[in-house]
């Protein structure tokens, strides 16, 4: 008998819905999963405060950027939310469909309207009152799902951006180098060609995303929010991007000194990140949700000084066909037939016995130019790869990367030994003609490819 009660008490048990854990400092801890774009199965964390009474306002945060990136990434930001009074869910970022050159903000918009169906219908949370809150990728998500659904009661959106992605990103390679101590041609014509290749080859996922008219679709009041050392996101640009591209009135913008990106505190002006949030921040978050959910919306409401930029963004337009990717290829191509083709030619010739005879300016140009070209095209990726805030360009002389110099100083030479080989390939008679011209024709296309690079700017 004892058995049967047991095993039917079992049954029972594994019928009933999961009770939500006791999470840190009187939070409840609730475990859902939801179906995100595609049908893909997705898991989260909804967190709310243990002792509330009556239907709260509800709240999903959105990562940003980065693949797979785990719920935990932003369980600070949840739990301080909820301890406001809100049901804050958080979930798993996908990994399938997003990667460092692939990536859709629609699908990642609908993963996140996944996630904001599921908190609209947990128990104990107000429907009518959930929105969705953005972290910089996600500042272009959260208002393209608000875009798409009138059931999203407000956007919330931390270190967003209201720019194109390739702007913002040229902007934050450049600053971080700029911050490092350099100036010059790297930051101003290195980095942003290096982006438009990576555009222009399909390595840049959604470089053109128009993130203003996305939000001229967004009628759903909006907080903005800053940091005053943000390194990623233009604070000072962006701020008047996302007011002018609402087509309403209905947002507040709030700066917080001594933040970061991500309104985190950083001692270093942006490049360290505290584990702790900006003094207030929670607390500025959970009082304007409640407030827009009650019905008392904003009108044009800034908050705090507006930060201040060391340099400003630059358009980053699609290349033209001459400074295309192919194009590019095509002139890495000729310089490797142009340049390498002059030492294996000589090689050839030796070991079929027959004599060579080179000249000085020859040899320098064959090694200088393609050693300039490709380092310089490997010096721009490392800088790129390095990010923004955490950019580290080496030693710097006068503001120019002494590996920046050495291979300005290569470029030179290369073209000043073309000058000389000139006048020797004139004189030549027969395949040593031949060769020499195919030099010349390498060294004129080098020129070309330098001057667009700011291998050759002072």
């Amino acid at each position: 008998m004892r058995r049967t009660l047991t095993v039917v008490i079992a049954l029972i048990c594994a019928f009933l819905p999961a009770a939500p854990a006791l999470a840190a400092d009187g939070l409840r801890s609730t475990e859902v999963t939801f179906r995100g774009s595609g049908g893909l199965e997705m898991r989260g964390t909804v967190l709310t405060p243990a002792g509330a009474t009556g239907p709260l306002p509800g709240m999903v945060l959105v990562h940003g950027s980065g693949a797979g990136t785990p719920r935990a990434k932003l369980r600070t930001e949840a739990e301080a939310f909820a301890r406001q009074g809100m049901a804050v869910l958080i979930y798993d970022k996908r990994a399938e469909g997003y990667s460092m050159t692939r990536r859709d903000y629609g699908q990642l918009a609908d993963d996140a309207l996944g996630a904001h169906a599921t908190l609209r219908s947990s128990p104990g949370v107000d429907p009518d009152k959930v929105g969705i809150w953005g972290l910089s990728e996600g500042g272009w998500v959260a208002p393209l799902a608000a875009s798409r659904s009138k059931q999203v009661a407000f956007v919330v959106i931390v270190g967003g951006n209201a720019m194109e992605p390739l702007r913002q990103q040229t902007w934050a390679v450049a600053a971080g180098l700029r911050k490092a101590g350099v100036s010059g041609p790297v930051p101003d014509r290195g980095v942003p060609a290096f982006y438009r290749f990576l555009a222009g080859a399909g390595m840049f996922p959604m470089p053109w995303h128009d993130a203003q008219a996305v939000l001229a679709k967004v009628g759903q009041p909006m907080l903005g929010i800053w940091g005053a050392h943000d390194l990623l996101t233009p604070p000072q640009e962006t701020p008047g991007l996302l007011a002018r591209g609402l087509g309403h009135d209905r947002y507040t913008l709030r700066y917080f000194p001594g933040a970061d990106h991500a309104a985190h505190l950083t001692s270093d002006g942006g490049v360290t990140r505290d584990p702790r949030l900006a003094p207030g921040y929670p607390e500025a978050v959970g009082t304007w949700v409640k407030r827009v959910t009650s019905g008392d919306l904003p009108d044009a409401e800034t908050v705090g000084d507006l930060p201040r930029q060391a340099s400003l963004t630059v358009p980053v337009p699609p290349a033209a066909f001459w400074e295309s990717a192919a194009v590019q290829v095509l002139a890495l191509a000729v310089f490797l037939v142009a340049f390498a083709g002059y030492p294996v030619w000589a090689l050839v010739r030796r070991v079929r016995g027959r004599g060579v005879q080179g000249t000085w300016p020859a040899r320098v140009l064959a090694l200088g130019a393609p050693l300039s070209a490709f380092g310089a095209l490997a010096y721009l990726m490392y800088s790129v790869i390095g990010g923004g805030k955490l950019a580290s360009p080496g030693p710097v002389v006068a503001g120019r990367p002494v590996i920046w110099l050495l291979l300005q100083a290569l470029a030179v030479a290369a073209l000043v030994a073309a000058a000389f080989l000139v006048p020797v390939a004139r004189r030549a008679r027969g395949s040593e003609r031949v060769r020499l011209g195919a030099l010349l024709t390498g060294a004129v296309v080098f020129l070309l490819w330098a001057l667009y690079w700011g291998v050759l700017s002072p």
